[in-house]
């Protein structure tokens, strides 16, 4: 008979709640601090139906499987966390970080931990019918114990190699040129608004097959998104620069999102109200 993993989940936020939601019914049970967190994470994992516990040292102590899908900025200060009470399970850090950040916390946690696991989550929260894929890298038993956690549910689990940093690597190749192109149509978006000549943008962009030009709804979500945009745009310029890549680009890019940082999770943001908004000094 097969022992279920027990998993913890640090910090989860809309994406992090839904992936660990969809490995519960391969779990014995799936933990969460909320110590320290905001109503609205504790409102998420209720909603996802994961199981608080005391502290960060039982979660630790307790789960087989450890994921950190949290913001890239805090993705090392999480695994430092974790490292420093001696986690000895399998650790699957799957944040949008470049591969250099992924190799330092492999090392960290590989002074403890039975393996660390690269993951890179692509898609939408696996919610209402949605799915997503969590591509993984790493080591052939605890990745194999990660992809039977999500056996037959939403999340998919593609394996590209054995080699920790090529999920990272995956992760950041899409969202610099997805995320890149969103801002870029909100730019271009903004200058014919400014000009009167935006309803004639949208007709030439409408005879292009696939044009982000014509999803001007998508304006407000990124300006919405922007304070996880930014820093994850900043992480792919960094692997750019690493690999002997301009880096330019995603720098303007990441210093444009963040004329949207006090739109964080703003909902009910209109496009027009999000071009405002871009358009100040």
């Amino acid at each position: 008979m097969t022992i279920k993993p027990i998993v913890g989940i640090v910090h989860p936020g809309s994406m992090g709640a839904a992936v660990a939601a969809c490995a519960r019914p391969n779990a014995a049970r799936v933990l969460w601090c909320p110590t320290g967190r905001s109503a609205a994470t504790t409102a998420r994992a209720e909603r996802a139906e994961l199981e608080p516990v005391s502290s960060l040292d039982e979660l630790v102590e307790q789960a087989h499987v450890i994921l950190s899908l949290c913001p890239p900025a805090a993705a090392e200060q999480v695994a430092h966390s974790v490292a420093e009470r001696r986690y000895a399970g399998v650790y699957v850090e799957a944040n949008a970080i470049n591969p250099e950040r992924m190799a330092r916390i492999a090392v960290l946690l590989g002074k403890s931990a039975q393996a660390v696991v690269d993951g890179a989550v692509i898609g939408s929260p696996p919610i209402n019918g949605k799915r997503t894929r969590l591509y993984l890298s790493g080591p052939s038993d605890a990745v194999s114990m990660v992809e039977g956690l999500f056996a037959g549910g939403a999340v998919a689990t593609p394996l590209l190699g054995r080699e920790i940093g090529q999920a990272s690597a995956l992760k950041l190749a899409y969202s610099s040129y997805q995320k890149a192109s969103r801002v870029l149509a909100a730019i271009a978006f903004g200058a014919a608004r400014a000009h009167g000549v935006d309803d004639a943008l949208l007709d030439v962009a409408g005879k292009r097959q696939g044009s982000y030009l014509v999803e001007t709804e998508y304006i407000a979500k990124t300006a919405a998104r922007a304070w996880r945009w930014g820093p994850e745009l900043d992480e792919a310029a960094d692997m750019l620069s690493a690999v002997g890549l301009p880096d330019e680009v995603l720098r303007a890019v990441s210093e444009t999102l963040a004329r949207w940082e006090d739109s964080k999770d703003l909902a009910e943001l209109t496009p027009g109200e999000a071009l405002d908004r871009l358009a100040r000094p």
